[in-house]
């Protein structure tokens, strides 16, 4: 999925998805906008096309990768590993709350947490199965579509179950039981970490963002707040700061 956007500034002006990795969408972009800079980030890899097209019309482009200053201190040991939409999520909480603890849940193809204290520094994270601030730390989990999808393949009888309205504490039969299951777990493990930071960061902001987003945003008993375009946020305001010191 290739996702674009235009920003006046701080303010998304246009924003679209394509499914297909096509480039006739560019001229027309570069139409419409008049863009002078640019920045391109992928989980998958360089699109050495489109790389070549963006920096061939644009004066200032940038590929997102670890040698790239962003407007946080990073001190994560394997910085080569860190999911590039991480940085992006983090450094567009941190842009909308300034010198706030913050806590940003992605809840997407995988759920992540990132810790951002106030201070300074991105210290980290972990990973299990499914003006600065400081990026403390995060977790990885699979995330909804990732737990159906695993139970269906990896065991032999179990179904192919979707996401629904409304969802049971407890099931009744084995599509309940996997929907109440896999959908009250990740609302419990949400609520957990919440729940246990609050103990040392009792002034914690929570952003909610990902294609899951506001599904969860209800079912959740802590207060949080949904940033559908904390990515593309942050990703702009890492392009403007390296801008600003060309």
């Amino acid at each position: 999925m290739l996702k674009v956007a235009v920003f006046d500034g701080n303010e998304r002006v246009m924003f679209f998805q394509k499914e297909s990795n096509e480039l006739s969408w560019i001229q027309d972009v570069f139409g419409q906008y008049r863009l002078e800079k640019g920045i391109m980030s992928s989980v998958k890899g360089q699109n050495k096309k489109l790389t070549q097209v963006l920096k061939s019309e644009l004066s200032f482009f940038l590929w997102l990768d670890e040698t790239i200053p962003v407007p946080l201190r990073i001190e994560y040991e394997t910085i080569k590993t860190l999911g590039k939409d991480r940085i992006a999520a983090v450094v567009g909480a941190n842009f909308l709350r300034p010198g706030q603890h913050l806590l940003v849940i992605d809840a997407g193809t995988a759920i992540t947490y990132e810790l951002v204290e106030a201070a300074g520094i991105y210290k980290g994270g972990n990973i299990s199965p499914g003006l600065t601030g400081i990026y403390k730390g995060g977790n990885i989990s699979p995330g909804l579509t990732t737990r159906f999808r695993s139970l269906n393949r990896f065991t032999k009888q179990l179904p192919l179950v979707q996401e629904q309205a409304d969802v049971p504490l407890i099931g009744t039969n084995t599509e309940s039981a996997i929907l109440a299951g896999v959908v009250n777990g990740i609302v419990f493990e949400m609520d957990g970490y919440m729940d246990a930071l609050k103990v040392k960061y009792n002034d914690i902001y929570v952003y909610l963002t990902g294609g899951h987003a506001f599904y969860f945003e209800n079912r959740l008993k802590n207060r949080i707040f949904v940033a559908p375009n904390l990515v593309l946020l942050g990703l702009n305001r890492i392009l403007e700061y390296n801008a600003a010191k060309n």
